[in-house]
């Protein structure tokens, strides 16, 4: 039996896991004899967001890997396919993650100085374990503070490369607007509705 097109297969995996694969676990799908090369997995992937072009789904290229999603203007009519509301998160914890995402690597004390209030020890307990901050070091100082840095699984949830594709600091909304909390809502409903079984995927692993 002859082997099918280089991006159905690539296809059919990226629907049966779930989750972001990146060029390596793509190519480690085949034996050692028929092992694509980096950059025919690449082509094939263009190929194949090509032939999506028009459609609900989306091929996106991802920090951790390529992604097969729904696209993220339909979110409002495929999210009612489930009863459960993702979370809302409070201002304080959308604050201290932007401030991470544009400052890091930083402390837990420079983040304070920066909003001018303490921040919790809850907020950033769910900031890793959502897997969106990470202990990235310890600063060369006087008690060795621990330095905080974003992680792939953030740039995957916000549909990014990487962080060079973070809006400029100048093209963000004003503090006082609650868009940063509707874009949260609306990612974690791309995420859920990316699977054909209504199971959205796992965080990418750093």
């Amino acid at each position: 039996m002859s082997r099918p097109p280089l991006e159905h297969i690539l296809e059919g995996a990226l629907l049966a896991a779930g989750e972001p694969l990146s060029v390596e676990r793509l190519r480690g799908l085949f034996e050692a004899h028929e092992q694509p090369e980096p950059g025919e997995v690449r082509a094939a992937m263009d190929r194949l967001a090509q032939a999506y072009e028009g459609r609900g789904v989306e091929v996106k290229a991802l920090a951790s890997g390529y992604r097969i999603q729904v696209r993220e203007s339909l979110a409002p009519w495929v999210s009612k396919l489930w009863e459960e509301k993702p979370g809302r998160y409070s201002r304080a914890l959308l604050e201290t993650l932007a401030i991470i995402a544009y400052r890091q690597p930083i402390t837990r004390s420079e983040i304070e100085e920066i909003r001018g209030v303490s921040v919790s020890s809850g907020i950033m307990r769910t900031l890793q374990e959502r897997g969106w901050v990470r202990i990235a070091g310890h600063r060369d100082v006087p008690g060795r503070p621990a330095v905080f840095a974003t992680t792939r699984a953030f740039l995957d949830y916000f549909n990014l490369q990487g962080l060079d594709q973070l809006p400029t600091l100048m093209a963000l909304r004003d503090p006082d607007d609650e868009q940063p909390e509707l874009d949260l809502r609306f990612s974690e409903e791309r995420q859920r509705s990316t699977t054909a079984d209504g199971h959205g995927p796992a965080e990418a692993p750093e």
